[in-house]
């Protein structure tokens, strides 16, 4: 089987399909429109995010078997229609769930201390012991939305914190014996923190709205390493000022282009992200909390040991 490498992956990748007896082909600068033109005479294809698998890519794409995506999600392919073609697609959620689960940790464990502030006017020569005054995770409430592999790694992290997991999804029966499942309703009157862990689906598209935060009982902190666009930023800002919320820790953003590797012209920032800049109680990083070092060389065992195990009798 021959396979073309749209995105630079960890070297393992290439060399444990290599070893299985398949076809490596590489190229990282290639156009959709190019790609288009030649992906007739490809198996499959593995991709991180670089552009859109659409209707229009496959139906050129005449013997492809697969699609393989270096991450977690899928929302950059158009999954019915290639389901509808036959066409296998591959994730490796698995790669990084222990990266997100950290990750989200260290951002709530940031905010809870103020780490962002005190860093920040440490440097700047001030002293401000009380006016950093922390608070602890221990006895908080923190309920998790979406429990699959992310949250779960999440929740395996607050293990060791003597607080109350909280879970909701829209499967049944997710919840495990580090998170209770409840209903939305439930985790909207009892949690403290609230950590995002869903898709990107037309569910959760605009989901964190002013609704949506007003229907918590208290106040609360959000801590988003999911999908930019499940949060509106303005309504969000808007929550922070009041003191709805408490506190965000986002790893990815609502203005955050599908590529997931830029942001866009810093010169035309909307109003309520150049707000959210501004504000202490926010701890931002640029849709990392899955990329580890770590994480790199286990995404690429994972997508290429499903490859293997799948297709192992087509090569």
């Amino acid at each position: 089987m021959k396979i073309l490498h749209l995105d630079n992956n960890h070297l393992l990748l290439l060399k444990m399909l290599k070893d299985a007896g398949f076809t490596n082909e590489e190229n990282y600068t290639i156009s959709k429109a190019d790609t288009e033109e030649i992906i007739s005479e490809y198996d499959g294809i593995v991709i991180r995010s670089r552009f859109n698998i659409d209707k229009q890519f496959l139906d050129a794409a005449k013997n492809l078997k697969f699609i393989a995506r270096v991450g977690a999600g899928l929302e950059s392919i158009d999954i019915d229609y290639a389901e509808k073609l036959g066409v296998k697609l591959i994730a490796a959620p698995e790669g990084n769930r222990n990266a997100v689960g950290e990750h989200s940790l260290g951002m709530l464990l940031s905010l809870f201390n103020n780490l962002n502030k005190a860093d920040k006017e440490v440097k700047n020569g001030l002293w401000n012991r009380e006016a950093n005054r922390g608070i602890e995770l221990d006895g908080k409430t923190v309920g998790i939305i979406g429990y699959g592999n992310m949250g779960k790694a999440f929740s395996k992290k607050l293990s060791g914190f003597d607080c109350e997991v909280l879970c909701y999804d829209i499967k049944e029966n997710v919840g495990d014996d580090k998170a209770k499942q409840v209903s939305l309703k439930e985790l909207q009157q009892k949690a403290n923190v609230l950590s995002l862990h869903t898709p990107w689906t037309p569910l959760t598209n605009k989901m964190i709205d002013a609704e949506f935060i007003n229907a918590f009982s208290k106040p609360f902190w959000l801590i988003n390493t999911a999908r930019g666009k499940s949060v509106v930023t303005a309504d969000l800002v808007s929550a922070l000022k009041s003191g709805k919320v408490l506190g965000a820790g986002l790893d990815v953003l609502e203005f955050e282009k599908l590529s997931f590797e830029t942001l866009f012209d810093s010169d035309n920032l909307p109003d309520s992200l150049k707000e959210l800049f501004e504000m202490d109680n926010v701890i931002l990083s640029p849709h990392i909390a899955g990329w580890t070092v770590e994480s790199k060389e286990k995404l690429a065992t994972v997508i290429a040991e499903k490859i293997i195990r799948t297709f192992k009798n087509l090569r």
